[in-house]
């Protein structure tokens, strides 16, 4: 990232569609009201890509919006060119770590990706639990976890912004 490049920043979860799409979401929002949207490209993805093309989850939707985000992307898979677009990668469990990972070709690759909750300032959770079979709470605590660390990402945007990334 140059001074006059926005900053990189990708959600990534399993599917695309529920919490990759949410933190993306309430991402943007922490962002517009930090007055940083038009400093910080944020995108989503999934490890796999079974529901490419896809809105987010109806019920992750809905989450969000009772909260006032709007969940607009569409589902996609991430990509090995991805890892050399974005200058941060925040994956939701271990697994989509893994992931990620596996398509890194070298150290500076590697280092972009972190797990999302690192940034979590008042969870202790290491992951962020995948809601898609469980009930409307399940939804809840993701929004939780992703209020939670998206603080800690926009700090993290800030001091990028002052010594660049990469």
């Amino acid at each position: 990232m140059t001074p006059t490049e926005p900053l990189r920043i990708l959600f990534v979860c399993m599917g695309n569609i529920c919490r990759s799409p949410a933190g993306e979401g309430v991402l943007r929002a922490r962002l517009a009201a930090a007055g940083l949207a038009d400093r910080v490209t944020v995108d989503s993805a999934g490890t796999i890509g079974y529901h490419a093309g896809s809105p987010p989850d109806r019920r992750m939707r809905a989450a969000a919006s009772r909260r006032g985000y709007d969940l607009a992307s569409r589902a996609r898979q991430v990509t090995a060119a991805d890892l050399d677009r974005f200058d941060l990668i925040l994956t939701m469990d271990e697994d989509n770590r893994r992931g990620v990972l596996a398509l890194a070709r070298d150290d500076r690759q590697r280092a972009r990706v972190r797990a999302f909750c690192e940034f979590c300032q008042t969870h202790a959770e290491t992951e962020v639990p995948d809601p898609y079979y469980g009930g409307d709470q399940g939804f809840e605590h993701v929004l939780d976890l992703l209020e939670d660390g998206c603080a800690g990402v926009v700090e993290w945007a800030r001091a990028s912004m002052v010594h660049p990334v990469g």
